[in-house]
């Protein structure tokens, strides 16, 4: 199954992960929301559409803009909407 880790703390862990491009997205209801805070970080995908960021905080430490989602997809991107995926340095198992 799926986990991410940073830090020592899971973040998320689900065997409903969907893959796109490589990455494993987590659905909303798998991640431990303690450890997210909203960034106001975004970009933009030609594809998939508008990402927005959380940073991820654990233990005091900040890894700033370590997840992203798709709130609201274009519609070839619509089965990740709402999921969260990972990068700098978030450890992501299968």
């Amino acid at each position: 199954m799926p986990k991410a880790t940073w830090n020592g703390a899971v973040l998320a862990e689900s065997d409903r992960c969907v893959v796109v491009e490589g990455n494993q997205y987590f659905p909303p209801d798998a991640i431990n929301s303690d450890y997210f805070q909203p960034s106001d970080t975004h970009t933009t995908c030609p594809w998939k559409g508008s990402a927005s960021y959380y940073s991820v905080v654990v233990d005091g430490q900040v890894n700033k803009d370590a997840a992203w989602y798709y709130p609201t997809p274009k519609d070839a991107a619509n089965n990740i909407k709402g999921y969260i995926a990972f990068w700098r340095g978030v450890k992501v198992e299968v």
